[in-house]
């Protein structure tokens, strides 16, 4: 093992040195006098861009000098590079000065540097170079035009060598998307729109499952597959080249999927890598571009989703996933969101993305979920994989078998079981949830299948609140009330005892702040359990 992480050591020092060399910054320069013929609207990235309506003059900033500020911490370093703030520059900006900037990074960067030639970063400056060329480009001389477009196809010919190492299928998409806009931009380098087209087939056989659905069962990822194959599809159409069908059809997909678990429910649901987006601005995108997704689905990609125009109902159903596609996932199984009214009763915790932070690894706990936990143990175990950038995986996963969904209009019910506590515990555990729509009353059955004999175990569920929902205890512990932003619900269970805990939540993306969450506590047994519990609205 010491000889194999040495062997590991050596061989990155040695490439990382090779890619810094002039024998390599030879092999990917590849000088041409040929211009940017296509010039996509700036618009079609209003997908993407996360930004203030208030535009900014380039003159009230002094960034000629700071790619030599030292003071940056890694995040605003690599957004800096990104050159995606280019998208919030008014176009009144100077282009003189935009185009200075881009020639001072031009001029430092001119050879591959680990930290400016990360795969994101580098495809997201392609993108936004090329997109915003009315600043970057427009009205410049010969020797920067020269320079400027010298500069990307050394980084795109540097993309395709590199894009196949990555471990990160988003970084596999942004790449892809860059490869593809510099092939529709430069005329002479057909090869480019070749490879990336091609790259992005086998993204999605890689990625997708048989319904469209990213196979990691990551929610995050569904909308940010859509996006980028919705940007493509309107850079092909706006360049007048031929739309491939495949990506119509996944478009299709993903649509549907997008519909599914967003469109109905106008919440974002915390299950498996997930955090609080707000897709309106999105909906608004698409609508705009003409894009109508619709799903009357009650399950899909491992969700089970029932809603009136009032109760939104969503459960993790899905068996975990393959574990190179696991890096996001958490181990939720039969965990369950409720949403009233559009406020959110019962949630999980969400996740925590920074992979080198301890509290991703606590987000991904069973224990951070709406759903049991038996001997403090996650229904899913975790392994960091040493020759993988993707922080821990799957090492034992779970499945999930007999699942029933009715949707009836006075009667919903959603059960499934899993046997994540099988291996370790001969424990199955099986959760039906049911809704009574007229009396506005959910009722909880989890079940606790001892397959056989078995050492008395401490079992939790949990039911996580929102930050700031009101909770309060009744004097005989057998009720919890909820205020719900003025709406009121009782949470019980006549034979069990129940407590309110503090917790984490993660909803927000790499945050964190205080929650709460009721707790039914109690003791396995050899026997059978069935632990009933209700939650209505007052």
């Amino acid at each position: 093992m010491i000889f194999k992480n040495s062997f590991l050591f050596f061989k990155k020092k040695i490439h990382s040195l090779y890619l810094s060399s002039s024998i390599y910054n030879k092999k990917i320069s590849s000088f041409s006098d040929s211009s940017l013929k296509y010039k996509p609207s700036p618009n079609l990235l209003d997908c993407l861009i996360k930004y203030n309506k208030k535009k900014i003059n380039i003159k009230n900033y002094s960034l000629s000098e700071i790619w030599n500020d030292q003071t940056l911490n890694v995040k605003d370093y690599n957004n800096l590079n990104s050159f995606f703030w280019l998208f919030s520059l008014d176009l009144k900006s100077s282009k003189k000065e935009t185009q200075d900037i881009i020639l001072k990074w031009i001029e430092k960067n001119s050879r591959y540097k680990c930290n400016t030639w990360q795969i994101d970063i580098l495809a997201k400056r392609i993108i936004a170079w090329i997109s915003n060329s009315k600043l970057t480009y427009e009205d410049a001389g010969p020797v920067y035009r020269n320079k400027f477009n010298t500069a990307i196809k050394k980084q795109i010919n540097h993309l395709i060598n590199a894009i196949g190492t990555s471990d990160w299928v988003d970084d596999k998409m942004i790449g892809c998307a860059a490869i593809i806009l510099s092939g529709l931009s430069y005329q002479d380098k057909n090869v480019y729109l070749k490879t990336g087209l091609s790259l992005l087939k086998k993204i999605i056989k890689f990625s997708f499952d048989n319904n469209g659905f990213p196979k990691s069962r990551n929610i995050r990822q569904l909308n940010f597959y859509l996006k980028y194959f919705v940007l493509i599809r309107e850079w092909l159409k706006e360049s007048q080249n031929e739309i491939p069908e495949y990506i119509d059809e996944n478009i299709y997909y993903l649509g549907q999927a997008y519909a599914f678990i967003w469109k109905n429910n106008k919440k974002d649901f915390l299950f498996n890598g997930n955090h609080e987006a707000n897709n309106i601005e999105f909906d608004d995108y698409l609508k705009r571009l003409g894009y109508n997704f619709k799903n009357t689905n009650k399950e899909l990609g491992g969700y089970a989703i029932l809603n009136n125009k009032k109760i939104s109902l969503i459960m993790d159903i899905g068996s975990s996933p393959d574990k190179k596609f696991s890096s996001n996932y958490q181990s939720g199984s039969l965990s369950f969101e409720i949403v009233s009214n559009g406020k959110k009763l019962v949630c999980n915790s969400g996740y925590f993305q920074n992979i080198n932070n301890q509290l991703n690894r606590i987000s991904k706990s069973s224990a951070t979920h709406s759903t049991l936990v038996l001997d403090d143990n996650s229904s899913c175990k975790f392994t960091k994989d040493k020759d993988s950038d993707l922080g821990s995986k799957i090492s034992q996963g779970l499945k999930v078998i007999n699942k029933n969904i009715v949707f009836e209009k006075n009667y919903w019910k959603i059960s499934a079981e899993h046997d994540g506590y099988l291996k370790q515990y001969d424990i199955i555990h099986k959760r039906e949830l049911e809704f009574y729509p007229e009396e506005s009353k959910f009722v909880g059955h989890d079940k606790i299948i001892s397959k056989k004999e078995t050492k008395n175990l401490k079992f939790e569920i949990r039911f996580h609140l929102e930050p700031n929902t009101k909770v309060m205890k009744t004097q005989g512990s057998k009720s919890i009330f909820i205020d719900l932003n003025g709406e009121g619900w009782k949470f019980n269970s006549d034979h069990n005892e129940i407590n309110i805990d503090n917790g984490l939540y993660f909803g927000k993306k790499n945050s964190f702040s205080d929650n709460q969450n009721i707790v039914i506590s109690g003791m396995t047994n050899n026997e059978n359990q069935t632990i009933k519990w209700e939650i209505s609205k007052l």
